[in-house]
């Protein structure tokens, strides 16, 4: 096997609670009223400041700063308040052979400190995420770090749940394999060129080989 790349929010775990409530934390910060959970789950996966815009709305672009201040204090503190692996996430990587690293969009800090605390960085001890490169996914920078972390530069794919993983992908020139219990939906993720999917956690080892082996 050579490296295995995830995605963290969406496909690892399910966080979508803990980032939405510290969005509408910011919201009234900034004394706009809190919007609907559901509406801001469609905002995550471009990273914070993409959230904390979406959030707000482009008639309140003045106040991203402000507002993203108070995001990330906010969510530094309760990034754990509901935020736990999707079932049988663990498992599977623990039936994965290769190297493994988690490539997020997820402030760098943030995103380390979450896999910590969830024991996740005994299963992928590399976590890249936003800040760590100039350019956020699609963008291929964060999987090059990645991929030099390992000490990997050959074949490797990488494991997400939304067009934006699919895209990374592509511009990486690696493999992909799509996991639908996440954010983004299987019409989101094909429109952008995943073709292997899965269902299941537990189908992910043989996802991952069948993806690499073509």
């Amino acid at each position: 096997m050579k490296a295995l790349l995830f995605d963290l929010d969406g496909t690892l775990v399910d966080s979508r609670v803990d980032i939405a409530a510290s969005a509408n934390f910011a919201r009234r910060t900034v004394g706009l009223a809190p919007r609907p959970q559901e509406e801001i789950f469609g905002f995550i996966g471009e990273g914070a400041e993409r959230l904390i815009e979406r959030t707000l709305g482009a008639e309140h672009s003045a106040r991203v700063p402000e507002a993203l201040a108070s995001w990330r204090e906010h969510y530094e503190r309760h990034m754990l308040d509901h935020t736990r692996p999707y079932e049988g996430v663990v498992e599977a990587l623990e039936k994965i052979e290769g190297p493994r690293a988690i490539v997020t969009n997820k402030p760098g800090p943030s995103a380390r400190q979450l896999v910590r605390a969830l024991g996740l960085d005994r299963l992928c001890p590399v976590v890249v995420g936003g800040g760590d490169v100039p350019e956020k996914k699609p963008h291929p920078a964060a999987v090059g770090l990645a991929l030099s972390k390992l000490g990997e530069g050959g074949a490797a794919v990488l494991v997400g749940d939304s067009a934006v993983d699919a895209a990374t992908a592509r511009a990486a020139e690696i493999a992909f394999v799509g996991v639908l219990w996440g954010l983004g939906t299987r019409e989101e993720i094909e429109r952008a060129g995943g073709t292997r999917f899965v269902e299941r956690a537990c189908e992910l080892p043989a996802a991952c080989r069948a993806a690499l082996a073509r």
